[in-house]
């Protein structure tokens, strides 16, 4: 662990990804927060939340040439924190591109804070990573080993990320490690699995899962900047639920299948392109896959404001509001 590194008041926060939800709302938040004086977007475009603070830089991470650029950039900014979250939230058929985007995208990124200087780096991860596996303690610790799911690209190529940043010396390194977000605008392929009228579960099999609620991710990344603390963290929500039950708050209705016709239907509507998931991910509607908060709460001084339930709760709201909105046009 780096020693500790007080963030200045005035300071510069930059933020790969600023397009996805997390970078969006993360940076809506700081254009509020009044110890940021500058933030600097890293992305394809400037999100619809930059305001007066912000500056936008064209940048994409694919490119051979982004380390340099990167680098530059924070040190012409004098950035004094990174947040990367230029990940992917749903699955694609691009496989290559995603590891492009996402495994050598993280070592430009780290290659620039490295020779920029940059004192912070604070990496969005997924609970995710340990994968769902049959032998799972009922609450995995940060020093559970990153399993991910045999043969899934999405997975191995974030884990891959993590290993990259791990290998950063002299700069203080976050890595939040965030349960399934779920909320009101939250994107994803849980959220997409979830926002099915008919939801296909494994027969025979109802798994505890763990939720965050999107503000609780926002204000998680939001601590990792305010604090000194540093090192890996599993934030999620409060409580755990059946998976059935986080079906029906939904106001969604669970259709078990059996395993073979659903890994047969997964599969086909995924090389179709109308599937959120390939069927590596039935392994989480089989096993659990559940992470202690413990640590974030005594080191990083994170404690949920949401339960599993009021996320999943937040959720079926926009949802039933956007099936009204459809059957009015």
């Amino acid at each position: 662990m780096n020693s500790p590194v007080a963030l200045r008041p005035g300071r510069s926060i930059a933020v790969t990804g600023a397009l996805s939800f997390l970078g969006r709302s993360l940076v809506g938040l700081l254009e509020r927060d009044p110890g940021t004086a500058r933030i600097v977007t890293l992305d394809l475009d400037a999100p619809a939340s930059a305001g007066r603070k912000t500056r936008s830089y064209r940048i994409d991470l694919t490119q051979p040439t982004a380390g340099a650029k990167v680098g530059e950039i924070l040190r012409a900014e004098g950035v004094d924190a990174l947040v990367h979250l230029a990940f992917l939230s749903t699955p694609t058929h691009a496989e290559a591109f995603a590891h492009e985007l996402e495994s050598v995208g993280t070592m430009h990124v780290v290659r620039a804070v490295r020779e920029a200087g940059t004192p912070r780096l604070v990496l969005g991860s997924s609970t995710t990573l340990y994968g769902p596996h049959p032998k799972n303690p009922n609450f995995l610790s940060e020093n559970a080993p990153l399993r991910g799911i045999k043969g899934c690209r999405f997975l191995a190529d974030k884990i891959e990320a993590e290993r990259e940043v791990g290998k950063l010396k002299g700069t203080q390194v976050v890595v939040l490690r965030l349960a399934p977000v779920l909320g009101p605008s939250a994107r994803g392929w849980v959220p997409r699995w979830l926002s099915r009228r008919a939801v296909p579960t494994l027969l025979g099999y109802d798994p505890l899962v763990q939720l965050l609620h999107e503000l609780d991710a926002v204000r998680a990344l939001e601590l990792a900047l305010l604090t000194t603390a540093s090192g890996v963290f599993n934030v999620v929500g409060q409580g755990v639920l059946p998976l059935s039950t986080v079906v029906k708050l939904a106001g969604r209705l669970a259709v078990p299948v059996p395993e073979p016709l659903l890994r047969f239907g997964t599969g086909a509507l995924f090389t179709a392109g109308l599937g959120e998931a390939p069927p590596f991910f039935l392994a989480f509607l089989r096993h659990l896959c559940i992470a202690d908060g413990s640590r974030a709460a005594t080191e990083l001084g994170y404690v949920p404001f949401y339960t599993s339930k009021e996320a999943a709760l937040d959720f079926g709201g926009a949802l039933r509001l956007r099936d009204a909105r459809l059957l009015r046009e």
